[in-house]
C-alpha cells in the first residue's frame, strides 16, 4: 500500500517544487515579520489618533494628499522587500500591491452605497472605515495563510482558484453595483434580529445607552456590513495575489498596504463611480488573466514582469477610456445645449410669412 502511494506523492511534491521554482523562496525572520506588523499598527495609530482624532468632514484635498502619502508608503515598500529577499519578491510584491489596489477600487463604491443607505454623517464615516480596515487586515490573513496551506497541501487547489477567478471575472462584466441594496442583505437582516439596535446616531459611538439598555447604533450596522463585503472581495483578491506570489509574507505585505489607504481613498472617489464607466471591464480582465495564470502555471509559468506589464496596461487604458467616455459624454452634452440655444424649439421662422388663404 505504502509502495503503490508514494509515486503519486511524489508527483505531488515535484510538480509544486516546479512551480515554487518560478516564484519567490523566501525565508522570513522574526524581526521582519515584527517590523511588518509594527509598521502597519503605527500607521494605523496616527491616523486614529493624530490625524482623525476628532470627528470631521474629509475634505476632497485632505482626501487626495492621504492618499498620496498611503500609495507613497505602498510602493515605497517595493524597496523594502528587494533590499531583504531579492527582485524577483520585489517584482512579486508590487504585483500583488496593484492587483489588490485595482479590487479594491469596486469595493470603495459599494461602501459609498452602505453609506448612503444609511445616511451616515460624512464625520462620522471615517471612524467605522477605521474599525473596518482593522477587522479586514485580520479576516486577510486568515484568508492568506489558509490559501497558502492550501496550496502547499493540496496543489490541484491552484486549477479550483483559477476557474472561480474567471467565474468572477465573468460575473463582475455582467453585473452592476448601482443597483445592490444594502437593506436586502441577509446578514444584515440576521444581526437586527440578535442585536438589540436604534435608528439614531450617537456621535462616533458604535453601542449607545438608551432607557437604561444598551442599543447599537446605525455604524454597528454599517460596520457589520463593511466587514461583510471584504469577506466577499477578499474570496475574490487573496486568489488573485497568490496567482504572483506563494510567499505568505507577499501576500499579507502586499494586502494590507492597499487596503492601508482605502478610507483616504473612498473618500477621494466615492462620488466618482459614473466617471470610471470602464472600471468593471479592466478589473474583470485582471481576474481573468489571472485566473489563466493559475490554470496554465503546472506547464507554463507567466513571468512577473509581464504580469506587472499586463495589469499596469489593463488599468491605464480602462482609465483612459473612462476619460475619453467623460469627455465625449461632456461634448455631447454641450452640443445639444447649443442645437437647443440656436433652433429655439425647431419652428421655422419662414412658416410665419405664408399666408396660405
Amino acid at each position: 500500500m505504502v509502495s503503490m502511494m508514494l509515486p503519486t506523492s511524489l508527483n505531488g511534491l515535484l510538480a509544486a517544487s516546479e512551480r515554487s521554482e518560478n516564484l519567490a523562496n523566501i525565508d522570513v525572520a522574526g524581526w521582519q515579520w515584527g517590523t511588518l506588523v509594527g509598521v502597519i499598527l503605527l500607521m494605523l495609530l496616527i491616523d486614529l489618533l493624530v490625524v482623525h482624532k476628532e470627528a470631521h468632514e474629509v475634505s476632497t484635498k485632505e482626501a487626495a494628499i492621504e492618499s498620496a502619502v498611503w500609495i507613497s508608503v505602498g510602493v515605497a515598500f517595493t524597496g523594502v522587500v528587494a533590499w531583504w529577499f531579492g527582485a524577483q519578491a520585489s517584482g512579486e510584491y508590487i504585483s500583488g500591491y496593484l492587483i489588490e489596489k485595482s479590487l479594491s477600487v469596486d469595493n470603495v463604491f459599494v461602501w459609498a452605497l452602505i453609506m448612503g443607505y444609511f445616511a451616515v454623517p460624512q464625520r462620522y464615516q471615517h471612524r467605522v472605515l477605521f474599525w473596518g480596515i482593522f477587522g479586514a487586515l485580520a479576516l486577510r490573513a486568515v484568508f492568506i495563510f489558509a490559501g497558502v496551506a492550501l496550496i502547499e497541501r493540496f496543489d490541484w487547489i491552484l486549477y479550483v482558484f483559477g476557474v472561480f477567478l474567471l467565474y468572477t471575472a465573468a460575473k463582475l462584466t455582467f453585473t452592476d453595483n448601482d443597483h445592490i441594496d444594502p437593506g436586502e442583505s441577509k446578514f444584515l437582516k440576521v444581526v437586527n434580529r440578535f442585536v438589540p439596535s436604534t435608528d439614531e446616531f450617537d456621535g462616533q459611538k458604535l453601542f449607545t445607552m438608551k432607557n437604561g439598555k444598551r442599543l447599537a447604533t446605525p455604524l454597528f450596522a454599517v460596520l457589520m456590513l463593511v466587514e461583510a463585503t471584504d469577506v466577499i472581495f477578499a474570496v475574490d483578491s487573496v486568489p488573485a495575489v497568490l496567482a504572483v506570489s506563494n510567499e505568505q509574507f507577499i501576500v499579507f505585505a502586499s494586502n494590507a498596504f492597499a487596503i492601508l489607504g482605502l478610507r483616504a481613498l473612498y473618500f477621494l472617489l466615492a462620488d466618482m463611480h459614473s466617471k470610471f464607466s470602464y472600471l468593471q471591464e479592466g478589473l474583470a480582465i485582471i481576474l481573468a488573466f489571472v485566473g489563466v495564470k493559475m490554470i496554465i502555471a503546472e506547464w507554463y509559468h507567466i513571468p512577473t514582469a509581464l504580469s506587472l506589464g499586463v495589469i499596469a496596461i489593463v488599468l491605464t487604458a480602462s482609465i483612459g477610456f473612462s476619460m475619453k467616455d467623460q469627455r465625449n459624454q461632456a461634448d455631447a452634452k454641450m452640443a445639444g445645449a447649443a442645437f437647443d440655444d440656436s433652433d429655439d424649439g425647431f419652428v421655422d421662422d419662414d412658416s410665419t410669412t405664408a399666408d396660405p388663404t
